[in-house]
């Protein structure tokens, strides 16, 4: 998607959903790997902690 495009997305987008939406919608897709990482470190914490805290 080219800058052009892009644009016209985004102002078709808050046209249709509204501001916060479109902001919501902007920092979950940014944050996504973020939130993938902090899942993954709670799944390993939570391993380490029912093995009684002994790390691999």
């Amino acid at each position: 998607m080219n800058s052009s495009e892009w644009s016209s997305f985004v102002m078709t987008a808050i046209g249709n959903f509204g501001f916060p939406i479109v902001v919501t919608g902007y920092l979950l897709m940014r944050f996504e790997k973020r939130i993938d990482h902090l899942t993954q470190s709670i799944q390993s914490l939570a391993q380490i902690i029912r093995e009684g805290g002994k790390q691999k």
